[in-house]
């Protein structure tokens, strides 16, 4: 293959891997996989997540934790999580688990130390695959919605929207830096040993355009503070956040039975998982 083609081949490969990067956090940030979180009422499901994010912390048995991680494995397949945040939870399990082993070596095959520290990347893991379960089920609307029927502020349920809104926004402008950056820059070099090189120069752009896109998102955020201001977004919200202006937002929420096994089928989960923590010998 000519060099010209070859260069055409990697600048496709690299739109194409943006692409698909900028895909997989617009499908989390808008819950468009489906799964059956997706189809509950969100007041259940951030019942739900908080459940399976508390139970770990409250025992120190191992056979307690391993089947909540399992059940947390299990939700997280149900929500249909993404390739994307699977793969990253994947590679931080495995880099732990290479550490374990290491240590392992160093301390002399003491495997009670390990033990030790394999609780906390249990109780981590299992309040990680929760987490992702329950927000990538989740919209913008849905979790604003269920915090303003919980009794949160309106206030902090618009930082939420706002905040999952600013997603696409942010990746955007972070791409559009780390091109002027490749367009400005001088030419790559050799790539060296195992592409040594090229990894350097990645993260080197990376940490670059770090902060003018801190920059840039502090001047979108003024602009839109003042617009709204302007507006007397402030003023409104706090008369809009009780009364009938609420009862029509939260008119479409329905706390459903099948809502309801969700959260008993949860919390028996998790009472079984303690109890046969208690029955099954150490």
């Amino acid at each position: 293959m000519s060099a010209p083609a070859a260069g055409r081949s990697r600048s496709g490969l690299d739109r194409a891997s943006v692409e698909w990067v900028k895909l997989e956090l617009m499908r989390v940030a808008y819950a468009t996989r489906g799964g059956f979180l997706s189809r509950r009422d969100p007041r259940a499901v951030i019942a739900w997540y908080v459940v399976g994010a508390i139970a770990p912390w409250f025992t120190y048995d191992l056979t307690v934790l391993a089947i909540l991680f399992g059940l947390a494995v299990v939700g997280a397949l149900a929500a249909r999580i993404g390739p994307l945040l699977l793969g990253l939870f994947v590679l931080g399990l495995l880099g732990e688990l290479v550490y374990l082993l290491i240590l392992v070596l160093v301390l002399g095959h003491d495997w009670s130390t390990v033990l030790d520290l394999v609780m906390p990347t249990l109780k981590l893991g299992t309040v990680s695959l929760v987490s992702m379960a329950a927000f990538v089920s989740l919209d913008p609307e849905k979790i604003s919605d269920a915090l303003l029927a919980l009794r949160a502020p309106a206030m902090i349920g618009f930082a939420v929207s706002y905040g999952y809104r600013m997603i696409p926004v942010l990746i955007d402008e972070y791409q559009t830096v780390v091109d002027g950056h490749r367009l400005r820059g001088a030419p790559p070099g050799p790539v060296g040993f195992l592409g040594r090189r090229a990894v350097v120069r990645v993260c080197w752009i990376a940490v670059q355009a770090f902060y003018p896109l801190v920059l840039n998102t502090a001047k979108r955020t003024r602009t839109t503070v003042e617009a709204l201001e302007t507006r007397g977004f402030t003023a409104a919200t706090a008369a809009g956040s009780g009364g009938l202006a609420r009862s029509l937002r939260l008119a479409r929420l329905r706390f459903t039975a099948a809502d309801g096994v969700l959260l008993a089928g949860t919390v028996l989960a998790v009472a079984g998982a303690f109890a046969a923590g208690a029955v099954l010998p150490k």
